[in-house]
C-alpha cells in the first residue's frame, strides 16, 4: 500500500550525497538485525497477544515491556517502532506543507538508525555532520540499509549551490574521499504517451 504525497520543490531541493563508501558484506549484519526484530515480536507477543510485527506495537505499548527485552533486541525494536511513528508523522507534515517538521523527523530517524539500529559508519557520520551544518540545510540522514552508501538532505533552493560546495569540501577534508552529490527531483513515473 502506498500514497503519493506532495513535496513542493520550488523552495526545497533534495540532495543525495554519495559517501563513496561501498556497503560491502553487510548481509550478515542485516540478517542479525532482522532476527533481533523477530525476537522482539516473539517476546512482546507473549505480553500483547495478536502482535504479528513491530508495526503492530505503539511506542506506549513498547515502553511498558522494553525493560524485559535483551538490550540489543530492545534497541532494534525501539528504532523500528519509533521510525514507524516518524513515517506516519512525516506523512502528515508533507500533507500540510510543513517541511521543517519533516526535516526534524528525518534527523531523528538518522539518529535512531545510528544509535539504536547501529547501521551507520564513519563515512556516513562524517557526511551527516557536514550536511547538517552546510548552508541552507534542513536535515541530513542516511538512506538505504546503512553501513555506507548515501545520505539525503533537504536544502533551501536558494542555498543549494553553497550547500553542495560546503558539503563536498567538508566531507573530503574529514575523510580524504571525494563524494558525489546530486540534486534530485521527484517526477511522474512511467506512463503511456498519448
Amino acid at each position: 500500500e502506498y500514497e503519493l504525497l506532495p513535496l513542493d520543490t520550488t523552495n526545497i531541493k533534495i540532495v543525495i550525497c554519495d559517501t563513496m563508501k561501498r556497503r560491502g558484506l553487510v548481509d550478515s549484519e542485516y540478517n542479525t538485525r532482522r532476527a533481533q526484530c523477530e525476537e522482539a515480536v516473539r517476546l512482546i507477543s507473549e505480553w500483547l497477544p495478536g502482535i504479528k510485527a513491530l508495526r503492530d506495537v505503539s511506542m506506549e505499548q513498547f515502553m511498558r515491556y522494553a525493560d524485559r527485552l535483551p538490550e540489543a533486541v530492545k534497541k532494534r525494536a525501539r528504532h523500528v517502532i519509533s521510525e514507524n511513528e516518524r513515517v506516519l508523522a512525516s506523512r502528515e507534515a508533507l500533507k500540510n506543507g510543513r517541511v521543517e517538521e519533516l526535516a526534524k523527523y528525518m534527523n531523528e530517524g538518522h539518529d535512531s538508525a545510528r544509535d539504536d539500529y547501529e547501521v551507520s559508519c564513519f563515512e556516513l557520520e562524517a557526511m551527516v555532520e557536514v550536511t547538517r551544518g552546510a548552508p541552507g540545510s534542513l536535515c541530513g540522514r542516511l538512506c538505504g540499509a546503512g553501513f555506507g552508501g548515501a545520505t539525503v538532505s533537504l536544502v533551501r533552493a536558494d542555498k543549494v549551490e553553497d550547500f553542495m560546495q560546503t558539503a563536498s569540501e567538508g566531507y573530503e577534508k574529514k575523510t580524504g574521499i571525494k563524494p558525489n552529490l546530486y540534486i534530485c527531483t521527484a517526477e511522474d513515473g512511467a506512463g503511456v504517451v498519448a
